[in-house]
């Protein structure tokens, strides 16, 4: 793990076989990821994939009304 700043890491994470990855302790204490929480995936074929959390991701939908 690199620190970049108290607000930004970069990390690596492996996907194992059944598509999985772990995300890092780092990761889930700054975003408060805690087991059972629901990770929405983003993805565009040009720019990649992005992880958050469902609660986030409802409530920027509902501004975007």
């Amino acid at each position: 793990m690199k620190k970049v700043t108290h607000n930004r890491f970069i990390v690596s994470a492996k996907v194992g076989t059944k598509g999985q990855i772990v995300i890092p302790i780092e990761a889930r204490q700054m975003f408060k990821i805690k087991t059972g929480d629901t990770l929405m995936v983003l993805g565009d074929k040009k720019r990649g994939l992005a992880l958050m959390k469902d609660d986030i991701f409802y409530k920027l939908m509902e501004k975007k009304k």
